[in-house]
C-alpha cells in the first residue's frame, strides 16, 4: 500500500511550522496510524533525517496520548476511534494524508504532532480527587450504591483526557471533559462532601488555563472516541450555579 504523507513539522513552540511531505509505498493496511508513523521515522533515521515527534503509550484507546488531526478529521475518520485504533485499510491506495496537531491555545504545540495537555492535569489538579478522611478503609460492599447510578459514574470516568473535545469545539472549550472529570467523583458518595468545592475550582482553573466558553453545540459528544455525554456538561452547570 502506498500513501502520500503530509506531516505537520514544527521545531518548538516558539517555531514556525510547515508541512512536510513524505511518500511512502511500503505500507500494511493492517497497520495503526502510529505504527505507519513508526515505519516512516525507522527511514528517516536510516538516512540521517529528524524523525517525527508523535505520542503514543498504551496503543489500545486507552490513553488518549496519541490523538492528532488526520485529513481535518480529530483522531480518526471513523466515528468513536482513536488515533491509534485508526487502520491504514481505513484509506484508498495512494490517499494523501495530512497530519497535523490539536490547535488550540491552551495545547500549546511541543513539537510536530506533539502538544502539552498539562492544562487538563492542572484541572484534576485542583479539585479532582477525594480528600475527606474516612478513617479505615471499610468493607466496599458496606456502602451501597444504586446501579444506575455506579454506571452514570463509570460512564463520565470513562474519559481519557485525549483532548479531542477540546480540538473539535469552535471555542476551543474543555467543558466536556472538566464535568465528565466533575461528574464522575461528584454522583458517588464518597465525592459528595466535596462537591461543591470541587466543581468551583475545578470550572475556575479551566477557565484560568485560557480554554473557551461551552457554546453547547454538541461537537465535542459527537468526536469523542468514549462517548461522554453532554449531558454532564448540563449537570456541571447545575451544580457549579448551586455552588455559588
Amino acid at each position: 500500500m502506498k500513501l502520500e504523507l503530509h506531516i505537520w513539522r514544527q521545531a518548538g513552540p516558539e517555531e514556525r511550522g510547515n508541512f512536510e511531505k513524505h511518500q511512502v509505498n511500503d505500507l500494511d493496511p493492517h497497520m495503526s496510524v502510529p505504527e505507519m508513523l513508526d515505519h516512516l521515522n525507522t527511514r528517516i533515521i536510516k538516512s540521517g533525517g529528524e524523525p517525527v515527534a508523535f505520542e503514543s503509550d498504551c496503543r489500545e484507546g486507552i490513553c488518549g496520548q496519541c490523538g492528532f488531526v488526520i485529513n481535518g478529521d480529530i483522531h480518526s475518520p471513523t466515528p468513536g476511534t482513536t488515533t491509534c485504533q485508526t487502520h491504514l485499510r481505513s484509506f484508498k491506495d495512494g490517499d494523501k494524508l495530512y497530519l497535523e496537531p490539536f490547535r488550540a491555545k491552551a495545547f500549546p504545540i511541543k513539537k510536530d504532532l506533539v502538544i502539552d495537555r498539562s492544562a487538563f492535569d492542572r484541572i484534576i489538579e485542583s479539585g479532582g480527587y477525594i480528600g475527606v478522611n474516612t478513617g479505615q478503609a471499610s468493607e466496599a460492599n458496606s456502602t451501597l450504591i444504586d446501579h444506575h447510578l455506579a454506571e452514570k459514574a463509570f460512564d463520565a470516568a470513562a474519559c481519557i483526557g485525549c483532548g479531542a473535545c477540546v480540538a473539535t469545539c469552535k471555542n476551543a472549550s474543555a467543558s466536556l471533559f472538566t464535568a465528565a472529570k466533575i461528574s464522575h467523583l461528584s454522583m458517588l458518595p464518597q465525592g459528595k462532601p466535596e462537591a461543591e468545592q470541587r466543581v468551583k475550582k475545578m470550572v475556575a482553573q479551566m477557565d484560568a488555563e485560557g480554554f473557551g466558553s461551552c457554546s453547547f453545540t454538541g461537537a465535542c459528544e459527537v468526536i469523542c472516541p468514549q462517548d461522554i455525554s453532554i449531558q454532564n456538561i448540563v449537570d456541571m452547570n447545575r451544580r457549579w450555579r448551586k455552588a455559588l
